[in-house]
């Protein structure tokens, strides 16, 4: 029964490379056949400029939030924390605290997240830091969870930036932020206004050496 399953499977997945449709369907409760991974990659942008006519709703954050709980963390710590200004009161005052350029750069972005993470936990044991990086590592798995969740957003058609330059001091008073989380990004959500460039990177020798 499993083989007939697997052979129908196969030829339906075949049929619809043929007829020259993406398939997005499931095969099993495990495994979904989605868009090309690498075409994923290609695609996704640290976009600057956002069409404001167009919205996203909590639901479809929730989405994507989700799938950035499935980034592995230190010891499944999980430390990684989001807030989302999706209120028009919210997004103005967040959108005051990514300076001058970052602000005019999502100013038609319907979301802003702010990525944090818990201080203490990713990298300790016992309370105790267990090598030299130590909260170091909360930063590692914030980062991680952060790349789901532009990954997650760009397979739901959306587009993202990233940006490292925020005040912390006035985010924590907006949204409330504890003192036991670092701040780390606000990560804009949207969708692009315009096609952006395709930036150069280094070749792979430069940054990859084998042993």
């Amino acid at each position: 029964m499993k083989n007939h399953f697997a052979l129908i499977a196969s030829l339906a997945a075949a049929v619809m490379l043929l007829s020259g449709c993406t398939p997005r369907f499931s095969f099993s409760r495990n495994v979904t056949v989605n868009q090309s991974l690498d075409d994923l990659f290609a695609s996704r942008r640290s976009v600057r400029s956002y069409d404001a006519t167009k919205t996203i709703s909590e639901e479809e954050v929730r989405t994507l939030l989700t799938a950035s709980q499935q980034a592995p963390s230190w010891a499944n710590r999980q430390p990684s924390r989001y807030y989302v200004a999706i209120s028009p009161e919210k997004l103005a005052a967040v959108r005051e605290c990514v300076g001058e350029r970052n602000a005019q750069n999502v100013a038609g972005a319907p979301v802003l997240i702010v990525s944090t993470f818990v201080k203490g936990q990713s990298g300790f044991g016992r309370d105790t830091a267990v090598n030299e990086i130590g909260d170091g590592w909360g930063a590692y798995d914030n980062g991680l969870a952060n790349a789901y969740l532009i990954l997650k957003a760009r397979d739901m058609g959306f587009d993202t930036l990233i940006m490292g330059f925020r005040d912390s001091d006035k985010l924590r008073s907006i949204l409330a932020i504890p003192d036991s989380e670092e701040v780390l990004a606000v990560i804009a959500l949207g969708y692009r206004a315009q096609e952006p460039g395709t930036p150069n990177h280094l070749a792979l020798d430069e940054i990859v050496k084998f042993y």
